[in-house]
């Protein structure tokens, strides 16, 4: 007789509440240092994460399908089985208005022209993140497919 499937909770939270719970059998993210996997029992953990795709692999019983979640940075915590990441923003998949984040990723690259030209190195910088997180949104939005 086959072992049961070993799951642990993954719940993503931002300032407008708990935006995603499930339970995952692995879930692999983007920390600032590199890539991260975790799986049932994985060691304790706390990491900031960099702007990337949350890819949350869902029990076999449920076809094993991976949900994308799309986070902007924030932490994730691991311990007793529970993952819990904290975002500012985080959206799933289905949930993104792609034409917004293609109109957001427009703006962020004339903005970085902008401040190129001007040599203003600061607006470049946040034009810079913008254009991460627009790119990011459009990454997770064409993983559902």
């Amino acid at each position: 007789m086959a072992e049961p499937e070993k799951l642990f909770q993954v719940n993503i939270v931002t300032p407008d509440g708990l935006i995603y719970s499930h339970k995952s059998s692995i879930i692999d993210m983007r920390a600032v240092d590199g890539q991260r996997s975790i799986m049932y029992n994985h060691t304790p953990l706390l990491t900031p994460l960099a702007i990337g795709d949350v890819k949350v692999k869902r029990a076999q019983e449920l076809s094993g399908r991976v949900d994308h979640i799309a986070v902007n940075g924030g932490y994730i915590e691991f311990s007793n089985n529970v993952a819990t990441i904290i975002a500012d923003s985080a959206e799933r998949a289905r949930n993104i208005d792609v034409s917004r984040a293609e109109a957001a990723k427009e703006r962020a690259e004339k903005h970085m022209k902008e401040a190129r030209e001007k040599h203003d190195e600061s607006s470049y910088k946040r034009a810079e993140i913008a254009l991460k997180r627009a790119s990011n949104r459009i990454s997770v939005y064409n993983s559902k497919k």
